[in-house]
């Protein structure tokens, strides 16, 4: 199962996208602060230009996992091997303030914020568990 986010406003405070499973229109995202960086910089340079919990991760294509979130205490969609970061997970929330380089999932319904974020966590994480092979393209 392939999930592709695109990153359609970059704005100094917030990232708002779009999330597709597999090319069909899933719901909007908010992420930190889209700084461009990419997957494949060299880890020195990410380092340098990410800003602690509040940067977006790097494009790029990633594996991905569902499992129990030890700080969340849930089962959640978490992205493997992101260089430069640990612990990114896709979670419900509002504002890239509830983010830390996580995606958070909901309706983009005003301005640099996402509502009706937990049924979409919820309806993400039923698709996912199961899946076999899950990939990330963020673009």
């Amino acid at each position: 199962m392939k999930l592709n986010l695109k990153r359609i406003a970059r704005k100094p405070g917030y990232t708002i996208g779009k999330l597709y499973v597999d090319d069909v229109y899933f719901c909007d995202t908010v992420e930190d602060t889209d700084r461009g960086l990419r997957q494949d910089m060299p880890l020195s340079e990410i380092k340098r230009i990410k800003v602690q919990d509040r940067t977006a991760i790097p494009v790029g294509e990633y594996r991905m996992i569902v499992n129990m979130s030890p700080s969340k205490k849930r089962l959640l969609p978490r992205l493997l091997d992101v260089p430069g970061f640990e612990g990114i997970l896709v979670h419900r929330g509002n504002t890239a303030e509830d983010s830390s380089g996580c995606i958070i999932v909901g309706e983009n319904k005003a301005v640099g914020k996402v509502i009706n974020s937990t049924g979409y966590e919820l309806k993400l994480v039923e698709l996912l568990k199961t899946a076999k092979d899950l990939m990330i393209e963020i673009v």
